[in-house]
């Protein structure tokens, strides 16, 4: 038992060691109860830097949306808009991947298939500053039964074993496996706090 216990120790000393020597998000993520009022900040928020650190909260926000496991889809500098890629949302049991902060939600994420995407916008202010608004888009999977049932399905299963999909690439194409389900605001506030807090 002891030397469980100081392999243990030995490992989360570790971690530590090393979750300080890396750049990346080494803070668990919270998890609120549902219904919990969570810190509100404006969306959009309103960053008092001067037009030269154009680049540095461009930067940043690119460096938010790594950190929280987003793939960039598209980035462009002079147009102010960054926009991900869909990334798959943590459940309860990935409580320590950063997500949403609502455990209503991590739970649906948890029973079922639910995805994000983020869509990052930075804007000048009259007086000075930037102003930067995140949308977080999340989206139900849309399945007509459950994958791999074997329910009823006793002996001999009618499917084929192999499953091919062909991918058309075409921009006018909808992802109609995905229903939308609304913005996540408590995701965006979370990205918003990370950002002032790199800034």
């Amino acid at each position: 038992m002891g030397r469980l216990c100081q392999l243990g120790s030995t490992a989360m000393l570790l971690l530590a060691a090393g979750c300080h020597s890396s750049a990346q998000l080494c803070e668990v993520a919270p998890i609120l109860p549902h219904g919990a009022v969570y810190v509100v900040d404006q969306n959009p928020v309103f960053l008092p830097h001067g037009p030269e650190s154009y680049g540095l909260v461009f930067e940043s926000v690119l460096q938010v949306l790594g950190d929280y496991g987003f793939e960039i889809r598209e980035a462009n500098r002079y147009d102010g808009r960054i926009e991900t890629l869909p990334r798959i949302a943590p459940g309860l049991g990935l409580f320590l991947k950063p997500g949403s902060p609502d455990v209503r939600d991590r739970l649906l994420a948890t029973l079922q298939t639910y995805r994000h995407r983020v869509l990052a916008e930075i804007q000048p202010a009259e007086n000075g500053g930037f102003f930067v608004r995140f949308t977080a888009v999340k989206e139900l999977e849309d399945l007509p039964r459950p994958i791999r049932s074997t329910v009823g399905a006793a002996v001999f299963r009618p499917d084929n074993t192999i499953d091919r999909q062909f991918e058309v690439i075409d921009a006018t194409t909808y992802d109609s496996g995905w229903i939308f389900r609304g913005r996540d605001e408590g995701l965006e506030q979370e990205l918003i706090r990370r950002l002032k807090k790199c800034l």
